[in-house]
């Protein structure tokens, strides 16, 4: 069975590039190949197959660097550490590896090593998000290499013209979701929370940094506890990275909601089912508040509160706009008056219209034949 590679400076956790690639991974052995994953970190743990590269890791919490560097570990990996991770990969796919400089040594040293992988090897570098897109590594330019046999694949069109824009040719393959993937425990995972049967739950599923725009999601919660006659709770599951922790407290000191700070696998749910992942926070949430603004490469929770029919309060960003273009329909983050009369009276068609949106556009099958397309025509 061939061998499909992703590598990245961490997989497995709640993050979107991390949430992508494990659904590229389950694309591409349902092609046919069998996976490998090489990262710094795993947040799941090893499996069989895996190789971790302690230099490839980054510090998620950090703030970044000058450069946009925040590597976990004074030293980068070696070329023989690479070489040997990708020993017999027909098909190696960098997850955002060589798209951010986080971590620029350890990108120059993997650009090498693709460069010397036998000719039939197939590379996809997958982008999330460039440099330029975010203020604090927009001055970096070393990112994306211009790798001669190399596929760059962005998840939106924007991405793709601006990296055309500086002579480098990609192709577009929009992010997947399991839209088939059963629903969550709602009853069970508002208990755990201390949720009273007529709470109203804002679930805010990211992790904690600045470009979530996390004080625009807080309003949003309160407003609606100014207008609703129930109770409102806000829920941040996601952990502060960024160097955002300080900034979070001070956010967070002045709340006028109950905030909780719980992520889902640390919930006791039954001890006898699944263990508890981001499908409860969704089942038990009435409202998906995603206020950001920019530097998104796309949002997973978009297409996420569309499959758990939930009610998604979003502001604009360019990654989003391209959504909206598809015929998505959502509620505005800064109009708590409108989002609290759609609470009081859902929209049924709206809602149907986004799912069959979704299946269209963002499904796995959708995914499967982008990728089969690259895999097997290079």
């Amino acid at each position: 069975m061939p061998v499909a590679s992703l590598v990245s400076f961490r997989l497995g956790g709640p993050d979107g590039v991390s949430v992508q690639a494990a659904t590229w991974g389950r694309a591409l052995e349902r092609l046919g190949f069998r996976l490998r994953r090489v990262a710094g970190e795993l947040a799941d743990g090893t499996r069989p197959g895996d190789v971790v590269v302690p230099g490839l890791a980054v510090a998620a919490e950090a703030a970044p660097g000058p450069a946009g560097q925040r590597p976990a570990a004074p030293q980068g990996p070696s070329p023989a550490e690479l070489e040997t991770a990708l020993a017999g990969s027909a098909v190696v796919v960098v997850e955002n590896m060589l798209s951010l400089p986080l971590h620029l040594e350890a990108a120059r040293v993997l650009t090498g090593v693709l460069a010397g992988l036998p000719g039939d090897t197939v590379v996809l570098l997958h982008h999330h998000d460039f440099a330029w897109q975010r203020p604090e590594t927009a001055a970096i330019t070393d990112l994306p290499p211009r790798l001669a046999r190399a596929v760059h694949v962005t998840i939106n069109d924007f991405s793709r013209r601006e990296l055309a824009e500086r002579g480098i040719d990609a192709v577009t393959v929009r992010n997947a979701f399991d839209l088939d993937a059963p629903g969550g425990r709602r009853e069970e995972t508002r208990a755990a929370l201390g949720c009273g049967p007529d709470d109203l739950l804002v679930l805010q599923p990211t992790r904690a940094i600045a470009r979530k725009n996390i004080p625009a999601a807080l309003r949003l919660a309160e407003g609606l506890a100014e207008r609703l006659d129930r109770p409102v709770r806000y829920w941040l599951p996601g952990p502060a990275e960024d160097g955002y922790a300080a900034t979070l407290a001070e956010v967070l000191a002045t709340a006028t909601v109950p905030v909780h700070r719980d992520a889902p696998d640390d919930l006791r749910l039954d001890a006898g089912g699944a263990a508890p992942g981001m499908g409860d926070a969704y089942a038990a949430c009435d409202l998906v508040a995603f206020p950001s603004t920019g530097g998104e490469g796309f949002g997973q929770p978009v297409i996420e509160s569309v499959w758990a029919d939930r009610p998604l309060a979003v502001l604009r960003y360019p990654a989003l706009e391209e959504i909206l273009a598809l015929g998505f329909s959502f509620l505005a983050a800064d109009d708590p008056q409108a989002v609290a009369e759609a609470l009081r009276r859902p929209d049924a068609p709206t809602a149907g219209r986004n799912r069959a949106l979704a299946r269209t556009h963002f499904s796995m099958e959708a995914l499967e034949r982008a990728l089969g397309a690259l895999v097997r025509t290079r």
